[in-house]
């Protein structure tokens, strides 16, 4: 009767879409409950599923013999055998590996019926499940594009829910980016264990999560955190000594036993086991069920590495779900196979009033008192650097071929040999993003196979754009012909670089060539001289820093050439305009708090601001912004946490977790300076030692300082205080911080940003235990701290962890080194003793609160995406006139945004779908996809808003840009189609569940939305990320 009623309201009713009338009906015909707040029989939603880490403790190779292939080959073979069972599918990297390396054509076609069955189902559908703490937005987006991608390529699919289940934290950037892909729910589970424990007492583990401020209710998501089981069935068994519900037991590496038996096999179901099972199930689901406010129950089966062997988890479920439902009157429960779009469907039609949850995120994340996982956010520095190093080259790379496939469409240089470069280092900056990857949290084989595989991804993207820097030259080199030097070696006396800006503005710059000569003059690619400054190099008595001073539109490259002279000038007028830089050493000052300080100050500066050191610390004493007049006291000390490593003597550090034991220390007892003084850069190297006689320094730092002659735009450049340190190797069990000292009273508050996206304002909070742990926070590129009128920011180009603890203070962590005697710790090899040199590179800014907040979403980016710089080797004598006529680049025309808007990706994916959805799905049907070729026509471009509503009363306005006009440059813009984030979806097409809240919305709170013209105009809102496939006329 339900069914039929049903079906007569939802013929008539136009508010649901045709999916959501498909599983409103199944819920009906499953007897699901549509009831709110009811008592009654709880409906169980009994979810198979395998956790596989796309890294962690084995590498992707060894856990595809171990276990990951079977997982794929024998739940296929096992769903066949009852329609009544299912699966979900979630990490892509693996199933992919799967289906290219191992699936069978007769597999694949299972895989495919399955699919349309509903009985296998892709969840999230990225590559990896990403960190939420330290990974980057662009980086999110791209291994969820990658994933994406295939699975609409190959089945015509498109994820619409979440299942991030084992991140570490959550971030309130995540749900924004799974809403603009076109996400209807959010699944999370880790977050504080007493914020946990207070949201299910109140049965607020349910709620509908507003991630941007700016967006507002247009990508609200509905969100579910996971209860205290979390993702993993519960293992602890009543009535005997084995773990519950994984008949199949423990994977066994590196290869399954040949005689199938595993270990921790849970007790068969049996006719003595089956009800004490029944019973068993039937409680955890009731006491799991008085936390949430409907009568769904979302059941996971499984945990990492489970289902390797599926047959006998369904040969033992299947009896046991069948008992449970013949007695469903004695438990109070009722049991299903099923995904996760039904749980969800059955709870959306329960059309509730959710409570609605602002952007605040669930960072940091602690699982008991002493056990804050703030750790990783500085765990592996050096992983984190190359992974953002190798991300920022693929963006640079991305945008460089695109402009060659556009304007060159029959070029010499093979598209498809580009397109694999960029593939291979697209499916590497995906992988490091899963959350035992980029955060750390690995064992030093894992981590060898992301440094590998990403260095690999680098030196093939490094060669496909040293050919299109090359590709107009005469003679030009193709494929394998090409030599790209090391900027360190070469004792060339002329040597060739190129500089390419992969932004979407104008930039002035400095870049740092190492040169092994006392002496250089540079010429631009037109024969002019180009201001330069050369210095001895800090560390090395044999080579010379080159800083020359480069200018570059939007998306261009500059050729450069560089004449080496043997000596130095004799006059120092006949190099200009290539200065010269004066070393000044100071004597070492050991540094004591009873010294008298602050009386013999040396000023630094440049036109935005003034450095005051102190000479008889050799340490900072203050920043002055020249600009507003304003002097804030400022010092800056290297400090250590001391690790317990042994768990009989307390709390531990390790990969995951941050216990302070006692107070951080100050690790010097005396600093040694020198300062080299120069027209254009000044540098300032401070060396820290452990002890006063101690000849090797520990941590050094090296600020510079830029000036940018009058004919120069140097706003940006001179609102810079860069900043690199040197740390390491550090001595075992310590975690050293840079903490810098002012007098701005922040009352302990911080803000860091999520992701790169938004920036949260971070209050101290006072805990019972582990309070200096539990507020450190991620800073993925900016953080900063502030009073009433100025601020302090600083931007990173890799992850870190920060805090402020105390009034005026912000300290970050940058390295860690630790060991500790823990089993868990041992067997994994998860110990963490990185003995590395870390050097990680910041920005300061100092300024008014409306002069930073102009200036940071900017700068920040230009560290992200410092120019791509190559030193090539270059025959023939630098020349105009040997361009081919009307090609004298690559690129022809810059390309340039307003001030507010940023290129998130330019880009050629090579899918070979078709944007029009049953075309998609007949093409599948008629495997039109097996015979063609990449897509080389269509064009990915993503623009995004920088900044919030509000932020700044220009650049928070709405940006009005016309595609068309944008990219002339490359070519003539015949269409444009607007896309969900990750492409899959026509935006017009996508009707994202609405949900319930409790909060009465303003009318100011409406979208803002604005469609793309037939012009091809657009406006893009505050924080808006817009994408499009773009389509050129060919040339």
């Amino acid at each position: 009767m339900l069914y039929l009623e049903l079906n007569f309201f939802l013929k008539k009713s136009t508010f649901y879409t045709s999916t959501e009338k498909m599983y409103l009906l199944m819920a009906a015909d499953t007897n699901i409950t549509l009831g709110k707040d009811e008592p009654g029989t709880i409906q169980t939603f009994v979810i198979p599923h395998s956790h596989m880490d796309v890294g962690w403790v084995y590498t992707v190779q060894e856990s595809m013999q171990a276990y990951a292939a079977n997982v794929y080959t024998t739940v296929t073979e096992e769903l066949l055998k009852g329609r009544q069972r299912k699966f979900i599918a979630v990490e892509q990297e693996f199933f992919r590996l799967w289906w290219d390396s191992v699936a069978t054509d007769t597999q694949k076609l299972q895989v495919r019926n399955l699919l349309k069955e509903g009985r296998l189902e892709f969840i999230i559908g990225g590559q990896v499940m990403h960190d939420e703490a330290v990974t980057e937005l662009d980086d999110q987006i791209l291994q969820l594009t990658e994933g994406h991608g295939f699975l609409y390529e190959t089945f015509g699919v498109r994820p619409q829910y979440s299942w991030h289940v084992d991140p570490f934290g959550a971030s309130a950037t995540t749900p924004v980016v799974f809403a603009l892909a076109g996400f209807n729910a959010h699944l999370i589970s880790r977050i504080d264990y007493d914020l946990k424990d207070d949201m299910q007492q109140n049965k607020k583990l349910q709620f509908v999560w507003r991630g941007s401020p700016s967006l507002g209710q247009q990508q609200d998501i509905f969100t579910h955190t996971m209860d205290q089981f979390s993702y993993c069935t519960p293992s602890y068994l009543p009535f005997s000594n084995r773990s519950g519900f994984y008949w199949n037991g423990v994977a066994l590496f590196p290869s399954p036993p040949e005689d199938g038996i595993y270990p921790n096999m849970s007790l068969p179901v049996s006719s003595d086991s089956l009800h004490l099972y029944a019973k068993t199930m039937a409680d955890n689901i009731k006491e799991r069920a008085a936390w949430f406010r409907t009568n769904h129950v979302l059941w996971p089966w499984g945990c990492d590495k489970q289902f390797f062997n599926s047959s006998v988890q369904f040969e033992n479920m299947d009896p046991l779900m069948d008992h449970i439902n013949r007695h469903s009157d004695e438990l109070g429960v009722t049991v299903q196979y099923a995904t996760l779009s039904e749980y969800f469907q059955a709870v959306h039609t329960a059309n509730l009033s959710w409570e609605l949850r602002d952007n605040q995120d669930f960072l940091p994340y602690s699982t008991e008192p002493f056990q804050a996982w703030a750790g990783f956010f500085a765990s592996r520095n050096v992983l984190k650097g190359v992974a953002r190093r190798a991300s920022s080259l693929l963006y640079a790379g991305e945008s460089l071929f695109t402009q060659y496939a556009v304007m060159y469409p029959s070029g010499p240089i093979s598209k498809e040999w580009a397109l694999k470069h960029l593939r291979d280092l697209r499916w590497a900056v995906s992988e490091v993003q899963h959350h035992d990857g980029i955060t750390g949290t690995e064992s030093p084989k894992v981590r060898n196979m992301y440094l590998d595989h990403l260095t690999q991804g680098i030196m093939g993207v490094k060669e496909l754009m040293a050919a299109l820097f090359l590709l107009s030259r005469k003679n030009s080199p193709y494929p394998g012909n090409l030599e790209v030097k090391s900027n360190s070696t070469s004792q060339d006396l002329q040597q060739h670089i190129l500089v390419y800006n992969p932004l979407a503005w104008n930039i002035t710059t400095f870049i740092n060539v190492t040169v092994m000569f006392p002496m250089a003059k540079v010429y631009d690619d037109s024969g002019n001289r180009i201001p330069a400054q050369i210095l001895k190099s800090s560390e090395s008595t044999s080579s010379y820093d080159l800083y020359i001073l480069v200018t570059s539109s939007g998306l261009s490259y500059r050729r450069y050439r560089i004449m080496l002279e043997t000596s130095p000038c004799s006059n120092e007028s006949d190099c200009l305009p290539t200065y010269v830089g004066r070393v000044v050493k100071f004597d070492r000052q050991i540094v004591n708090k009873s010294k008298k300080q602050g009386v013999r100050l040396l000023p630094v500066m440049n036109e935005c601001y003034m450095l005051r050191l102190d000479q008889d610390t050799n340490l900072l004493n203050s920043i002055t912004d020249r600009d507003t007049g304003r002097t804030v006291k400022a010092t800056q000390d290297f400090l250590e946490y001391h690790a317990n490593g042994d768990v009989q003597q307390g709390p531990i550090s390790d990969n995951y977790i941050f216990t302070s034991n006692g107070p951080a220390v100050s690790v010097s007892k005396a600093v040694g300076m020198e300062i080299v003084i120069g027209k254009l850069v000044t540098e300032i190297r401070q060396h820290f030692y452990r002890k006063e006689t101690d000849k090797d320094y520990s941590y050094v730092v090296y600020t510079r300082l830029y000036n940018v002659p009058a004919e120069y735009d140097g706003k940006m450049l001179c609102h810079r205080l860069e900043q690199e340190y040197k740390v390491g190797p550090l001595e075992l069990n310590r975690e050293a911080v840079l903490r810098t000292y002012t007098d701005l009273k922040n009352e302990k508050t911080i803000f860091t940003d999520n992701n790169g996206y938004q920036v949260l304002k971070r209050q101290y909070k006072a805990y019972m235990n582990n309070t200096v742990a539990r507020n450190y926070y991620p800073l993925v590129r900016t953080a900063y701290i502030e009073d009433d009128s100025t601020r302090i920011v600083l931007l990173s180009e890799r992850s870190h962890g920060v805090s402020s603890q105390d009034n005026g203070q912000v300290e970050v962590m940058l390295h860690r080194r630790l060991w500790n005697n823990q089993e868990w710790n041992l067997g994994y090899n998860l110990t963490l003793n990185d003995t590395s040199v870390v050097r990680p590179v910041f920005w300061l800014m100092l300024g008014s609160k409306p002069v930073t907040s102009a200036l940071y979403p900017r700068s920040g980016l230009a560290l992200e995406h410092r120019p791509v710089v190559m030193l090539l080797d270059i025959p023939e004598k630098p020349s105009v006139k040997s361009w081919p006529e009307g090609h004298s680049r690559v690129h022809a025309e810059p390309v340039s945004l307003p001030p507010n808007l940023h290129i998130q990706s330019l880009s050629i994916p090579g899918w070979r779908y078709s944007s029009n959805h049953s075309e998609q799905l007949r093409d599948i049907q008629q495997e039109k996809q097996k015979q063609a070729d990449p897509d080389f026509d269509r064009v990915l471009l993503r623009i995004m808003h920088l900044y919030e509503v509000e932020e700044d009363p220009v650049l928070s306005l709405p940006a009005a840009i016309n595609l068309k006009d944008l990219l002339s440059g490359l070519g003539t813009v015949a269409s444009v189609e607007e896309r969900s984030l990750t492409g899959t979806w026509d935006l017009s097409e996508l009707n994202r569940w609405k949900w319930r809240t409790s909060q009465k919305e303003d009318k100011e709170s409406k979208s803002n939305f604005s469609p793309v013209t037939e012009d091809f105009s657009v406006t893009i809102y505050p924080k808006e990320i817009r994408t499009f496939f773009v389509y050129f006329n060919q040339q």
